[in-house]
């Protein structure tokens, strides 16, 4: 794998992934590459991957996932 660390089933929990992104940095700044299809696939993931979506939150605001029974789909979380 290049630019990603993965720990896979997080506290137990089977299927949760957390997904590290390599960060490049220096004094200017940082690069990260937030999405690789070939690094994915490299670990194991086959996930065909067609939509991502960003939110902002004010001070105060907690936001949840909702789990799918009848239409499932892998979700991709980025905390920053």
């Amino acid at each position: 794998m290049g630019q990603i660390h993965i720990d896979y089933a997080l506290n137990g929990i089977e299927g949760l992934c957390v997904i590290m992104p390599a960060v490049h940095g220096d004094s200017r700044g940082y690069f990260m590459e937030t999405w690789s299809a070939r690094d994915m696939a490299e670990a194991g993931f086959d996930i065909d991957f067609v939509q991502d979506n960003q939110s902002m939150s004010t001070k105060g605001v907690l936001r949840g996932l909702h789990f799918q029974i009848n239409y499932p789909q892998t979700k991709l979380v980025r905390s920053i």
